[in-house]
């Protein structure tokens, strides 16, 4: 304890103050952050007239659960659910079957022509087909209103191609690899036996991009699909929100001007309780990967 004491003593004024001002700005950036989401939950829970005219700030306002009971009384929704999951589920394992065995192929120094291969690759990031091109190779290729119209563009990402490619290079020492071939290991037992579990830290950081991505996407849908039973919940929502087709899920009573004049009232709250619903798989799944996340933004670093 003492020894503590006169460590914070000898710290010079300087310090202090630099001290302050970095807990001062972090502390700022997580209200930035972290209001917006606090906002929007507490609007979900608060009575549409209070949040209409502006009272909810900082506590909800008068309690209320109808607008979540109207989103799980709308079928669409489960339906989106549904697909978006089995997308992001069949999508991130399709990912990472992938762009770990070409990331490793690409990591090993005995692999002839790995960095004109890699430099094909580095290409895609700044030049695409574009949109019309790659319509038209959906079309061809008859997955116009498919699952694979989901799956299929962006099976690859070149940034997490390069994330795993530098941490197999450098977090995996090649010396073991040497060992385990003079062994009589084949490549494929490598990869699977070796390589594989002493890269799951980077592993998980790819897993939760690619499952984020193909959560939150809306446009490939929008641009592929015609089926509404196929829509993700993001084509759903985007519906909802921007198209104003929120009178589709107040159906029933339209005779009564009161109750009519409620529902519209209600969307306010509807449309924050669909930002709730279908944000919170993401946000629970998050923190469980956290710590793998300085490990990834690492990769690649300098070491000493």
């Amino acid at each position: 304890m003492r020894n503590g004491t006169q460590g914070a003593s000898l710290r010079s004024w300087d310090d202090r103050v630099f001290d302050g001002i970095a807990v001062a700005l972090c502390a700022l950036v997580l209200v930035m952050v972290a209001y917006p989401l606090y906002y929007v939950i507490i609007c979900s829970f608060s009575d549409p007239n209070a949040v209409n005219m502006g009272k909810v700030v900082f506590w909800p306002s008068g309690f209320t659960l109808e607008g979540y009971q109207t989103i799980m009384d709308y079928q669409p929704i489960w339906v989106g659910y549904r697909n978006t999951i089995f997308y992001a589920i069949v999508g991130t394992a399709f990912n990472l079957a992938l762009t770990l065995p070409c990331a490793y192929a690409l990591s090993r120094p005995d692999f002839k022509g790995r960095n004109v291969i890699m430099m094909l690759f580095t290409f895609t990031m700044f030049f695409s087909g574009g949109t019309i091109p790659t319509y038209l190779v959906m079309k061809n290729l008859k997955l116009l209103d498919s699952i694979w119209a989901m799956i299929l563009p962006g099976a690859v990402n070149v940034m997490n191609l390069i994330i795993a490619r530098t941490y197999f290079a450098s977090s995996v020492p090649y010396e073991i690899q040497e060992a385990a071939m003079i062994d009589g290991c084949s490549n494929r037992k490598l990869f699977v036996s070796i390589v594989l579990p002493l890269s799951m830290p980077m592993i998980a950081v790819i897993m939760l991009y690619y499952l984020v991505t193909h959560w939150n996407v809306y446009f490939r849908a929008l641009l592929y699909m015609s089926s509404p039973s196929k829509y993700p919940l993001q084509l759903y929502l985007r519906n909802i929100l921007l198209l104003d087709q929120m009178l589709d899920m107040m159906e029933g009573d339209a005779e009564a001007i009161e109750a009519m004049t409620r529902r519209l009232q209600m969307r306010a709250s509807i449309k924050y309780g669909i930002v709730v619903v279908s944000s919170m798989p993401v946000l629970i799944l998050y923190p469980l990967l956290q710590k793998y996340f300085a490990k990834g933004v690492m990769v690649g670093a300098v070491k000493g």
